[in-house]
């Protein structure tokens, strides 16, 4: 039998939410989960007792949860359908990269894994997504993926914009708006703590300053 869409969705939601966990921890706090999924914490963790005794996560009370080998693996497959598909969107049917979140959010629950393979055939296998977020090959493994935030790399250093961690549309627009988006070159030219802001210098030596919470966003590579 298959997973249904809501335990696929409970499956990426952990997947992702304890991919953003700093080391060593590992548990995603149940407050997290229930936020991300906007469900009420006892709805959440009703269901992550059953996705316990079912093998796929792993529930310390009080603590989190975490997914065992089998969780992480069904769970990767949703991601790759979903990052798939959003790719194919962008490249082939001309959506921005600003829509198609909720568009991939429907069809990564019904789009076969034979589909979504003669797709990734079609776009060249390729490793990210239109917002830069890393694809799952078909046995679920992540190719990693080094980088640091305008809040970590070096200043006055040409860095690459590889992955915005935020897929809010309005968020998306105004990075494009700032030609902000994954493959644009850009430097740190200042940080300021008592503003929250990050000062840019983008392409065409464009000058911009940018909050540390969106700047906090945008991972890059040198």
């Amino acid at each position: 039998m298959f997973p249904s869409s809501t335990v696929e969705n409970y499956l990426k939601a952990i997947y992702l939410g304890v991919g953003s966990l700093t080391p060593p921890e590992r548990l995603l706090p149940m407050g997290h989960l229930a936020a991300a999924l906007g469900v009420a914490p006892g709805t959440a963790t009703t269901m992550v007792k059953t996705l316990a005794e079912s093998g796929l996560v792993e529930y310390e009370p009080y603590a989190g949860v975490a997914l065992t080998g089998a969780g992480e693996k069904l769970a990767a497959l949703v991601v790759r359908r979903h990052r798939v598909v959003e790719l194919f969107l962008v490249r082939v049917m001309d959506y921005r990269w600003d829509e198609v979140h909720d568009e991939a959010e429907q069809l990564e629950h019904v789009v076969s894994e034979r589909l979504i393979d003669k797709m990734d055939e079609m776009l060249g296998r390729p490793e990210v997504d239109p917002h830069g977020d890393p694809i799952p090959n078909p046995a679920g493994v992540v190719k990693p993926q080094p980088a640091q935030t305008l809040l970590t790399c070096p200043l006055h250093t040409p860095v690459t914009v590889a992955r915005v961690t935020d897929q809010d549309a309005a968020f998306l627009r105004f990075l494009e708006s700032q030609n902000l988006k994954p493959g644009q070159t850009i430097e740190v030219e200042g940080r300021d703590e008592v503003s929250d802001s990050v000062r840019l210098k983008g392409r065409n030596d464009q000058r911009m300053t940018i909050g540390t919470r969106a700047a906090s966003k945008l991972l890059v590579t040198e």
